[in-house]
């Protein structure tokens, strides 16, 4: 098994691509890091910046260098001694430029009888495949040559069919193009979530695997990748039975499922992976540093503020709008194949068994419980529905991997996604530090005896999972994150500074509005374009008072010019920026102590590209944007050097903890095994957190910084150690086997200690 020791996530695009990612590597070796981790490299719709819209599986994306440039980034990677993990694609493809998808394209000059239908996920039954583009259903088309024309959009005439006016061959076809709002309602092709440019891929069909994964399968085979990162398998029919396939094709490689788990949820043990993308991880590592003292203080800011506080009303709610809405034409397809209902009582139980799913999805006939718990909870809050629910629940259970299961269960991931974290998250903002994919908002932080629980579990059940802080997908930041989070320890001067910015130019929707502020704060300092940025996609996913589809103009243009009316207000901006430099150090230290336990703790800590320094990104796309690694450099040559950076802007010391972390997991492997709580002693006891790994290492990182200062310090806190003597690899300091926590944090409030005969 070829398990890297750490992987470092590049966000491959247009401008950064193959050629780009091979002039890193020797950053990267130097850096420490085990593997390189890449965007989706296959060819893409043009111009992509992510490459999850994959156009053409069978080659390496040319926009990125193609497979000459490829096969080069891996000799390189391979010469370094670094491992090479790519990110892969199975569910769907791209359609949005139907020319650049070559099996698309016969499938809608052929139809049905195109060698590539059964690629695709559609049901014929319902007639012509439906393609909502217009932007109404009598906007203008044009006939060239062979090619139906709707503005940019071009589309493949059938054979024998062209005669006529644009009207008359339109009709001819075996597609319909048609209002784009209509596609919500009557699509008949699977999708990525409500994205109608993403089609799904019937991956479960061993001709259609092979087709769409023999180009990466290949590479696995001829040793240029050694791991591959799954994105979505909750959308597969089969994700069990596809994890099984792709192991059978790479026996080798590293294998992580990016899959988010719920508390208490464990993966599949069927499914032949190493493990999860991190979203778990991430979200214990976040709520050990949050202090839970603070629930009832922005309970309570967010209830007067007009902001819904009531987490699992707001989620219901949000995910019932999906399913009324966005994905109507995916209810309505599952509840055509439960005989015997009544129509409109079918589509009521499929929609009320998703809403109420505890999980993302189950994969029966494992996670029976959980669609018990789903069905359950149906029949108490839809009584009326008995009947329809005992048929759903009879029909699922009965056949697990019939048509009905298979589809109800890969549809129930897009209504908790697109509910929870894509507009839930963007709601209930009471304290969006915990809004994270695979968040838990409604739980308001993590005791360290839990923290240390979950901790050895990872270490015993999934050794070679991959741990995360930061990715394309997540919310924010990591370093957004741990300053916001230390907005818990200040949560009364926080919520009387809302109040007092509120009053001068508060935005006239409370959930943005409390989220606004605390997006501020924590990416503080940020341009007035960024934040617009943000703001505006905040707004249309929570669909309170606008959305992607149904514009609110007015509202639309006063969030717009919020950032400049608070950034313009010089008083305002003092205000809000003295606020910042409260908590900036509280931050600081959270983010060095949360990079120290996820890079040293267990699993394969992956590095978001850039975020070895301070990185105060939000969401997407404001996360992908270019890394400045002339910078990184400089700072790594002054740290291996022997400089120990002061914590400051510049983010050196974080740099420095990557570094020293990073470096010694890939020389000294056998020091991170197994996993061991350590409890210090003393008055301050509370805020260190401390765990032993391998007999020989042991990290200990600050908690709750800013209740420690109020406290008094760290007096008379000792961390016993087994006898012997250790060193802090950060400092090169020895410190004995009971340092004082005074003299241990010194310096930095993170140390990680080696024992010398270890």
């Amino acid at each position: 098994m070829s398990t890297p020791s750490s992987t470092y996530r590049v966000q491959l695009r247009p401008e950064f691509g193959f050629a780009e990612a091979a002039e890193i590597v020797d950053y990267l070796r130097e850096l420490g890091a085990g593997a390189l981790y890449g965007s989706p490299m296959l060819d893409a719709t043009p111009g992509s910046t992510h490459g999850y819209d994959v156009t053409d599986p069978t080659r390496a994306r040319p926009e990125l260098g193609g497979e000459q440039a490829r096969k080069t980034l891996a000799a390189r990677l391979k010469e370094a001694g670094l491992g090479f993990v790519v990110d892969i694609v199975p569910n769907h493809m791209s359609v949005e430029v139907a020319k650049a998808n070559a099996w698309w394209w016969d499938v809608l000059r052929h139809g049905r009888e195109s060698a590539y239908a059964p690629f695709f996920d559609i049901d014929w039954s319902r007639g012509r495949l439906l393609l909502p583009v217009l932007g109404g259903d009598d906007d203008p088309l044009s006939v060239e040559g062979d090619e139906l024309v709707y503005y940019e959009h071009r589309f493949p005439i059938a054979p024998g069919t062209g005669e006529g006016t644009p009207q008359e061959v339109h009709a001819r076809q075996h597609y319909e193009l048609v209002g784009w709002r209509r596609g919500n309602q009557e699509l008949n092709y699977r999708r990525f979530f409500d994205i109608t440019n993403l089609a799904a891929v019937a991956v479960e069909r061993p001709e259609v695997f092979a087709e769409t994964h023999g180009e990466l399968l290949r590479w696995v085979s001829e040793g240029d990748v050694t791991g591959l990162r799954v994105d979505h398998p909750d959308g597969l029919a089969d994700p069990g039975g596809y994890f099984r396939r792709l192991r059978a094709g790479a026996p080798g490689a590293w294998l992580v499922a990016e899959k988010i788990l719920h508390p208490g949820e464990a993966l599949p043990q069927s499914w032949p992976v190493d493990g999860t993308t991190g979203y778990d991880a991430l979200r214990e590592i976040t709520g050990v540093f949050v202090d839970p003292a603070a629930a009832a203080v922005f309970t309570r800011l967010a209830a007067e503020q007009g902001v819904r506080t009531d987490y699992h009303a707001v989620e219901e709610r949000a995910r019932r709008l999906v399913t009324d809405g966005i994905l109507v034409a995916e209810v309505r397809r599952i509840a055509a194949l439960l005989p015997g209902v009544d129509a409109d009582a079918a589509r009521a139980a499929v929609a009320e068994a998703m809403i109420a799913f505890p999980v993302y999805r189950s994969y029966l006939p494992e996670g029976a419980q959980h669609w018990a718990t789903a069905i359950g909870q149906a029949r108490k809050r839809r009584p009326e529905l008995a009947p329809a629910l005992d048929a759903l629940d009879s029909q699922v259970r009965g056949a697990p991997d019939g048509e009905l299961a298979t589809r109800i269960q890969q549809t129930s991931g897009m209504v908790v996604a697109k509910g929870t974290e894509d507009t839930t998250f963007y709601r209930f903002t009471r304290f969006a530090a915990l809004n994270e994919v695979g968040g838990n908002p409604d739980r308001f932080g993590l005791s360290t005896p839990e923290f240390h629980s979950l901790a050895a579990g990872r270490a015993a059940a999934a050794p070679a999972t991959m741990t995360t802080l930061t990715t394309h997908d997540t919310k924010r930041s990591e370093d957004t994150r741990a300053r916001m989070v230390a907005l818990s320890e200040v949560p009364e001067e926080f919520a009387a500074a809302v109040r007092r910015w509120s009053a001068v130019r508060g935005i006239d929707e409370p959930a943005l509005n409390l989220l606004a502020w605390q997006t501020l704060v924590g990416a503080w300092p940020i341009s007035p374009e960024r934040l617009r940025d943000y703001l505006d996609k905040a707004a249309k996913e929570a669909k309170l008072r606008t959305s992607w589809t149904d514009h609110d103009e007015e509202f639309e243009r006063a969030v717009a010019a919020w950032p400049d009316e608070v950034l313009g207000d010089a008083a305002l901006a003092a205000d809000v920026e003295g606020f910042v430099a409260r908590v900036r150090g509280a931050g600081w230290a959270n983010s060095l102590g949360q990079k120290l336990v996820q890079l040293a703790g267990p699993g394969v800590p992956d590095v978001y590209q850039g975020t070895e320094l301070w990185d105060y990104s939000l969401v997407d796309p404001d996360n992908r944007r270019a890394v400045d690694y002339r910078a990184r450099r400089s700072l790594l040559e002054r740290v291996q050097a022997g400089e120990l950076p002061e914590i400051d802007e510049t983010g050196a010391a974080k740099l420095l903890v990557v570094h020293r972390a990073l470096t010694l997991r890939r020389d000294r492997p056998e020091l991170f095994a197994g996993y061991r709580p350590l409890q210090a002693e003393g008055v301050a006891a509370e805020h260190l957190l401390a765990f032993e790994r391998g007999c020989g290492l042991t990290v200990a990182v600050t908690r709750l910084p800013l209740g420690l200062e109020r406290a008094g310090g760290w007096r008379d806190t000792v961390l016993p150690l087994r006898a012997g003597e250790w060193t802090d690899v950060l400092t090169g300091r020895a410190v004995g086997d009971a340092p004082r926590a005074a003299a241990l944090f010194d310096h930095y409030p993170v140390a990680l200690l080696v024992r010398e005969d270890s």
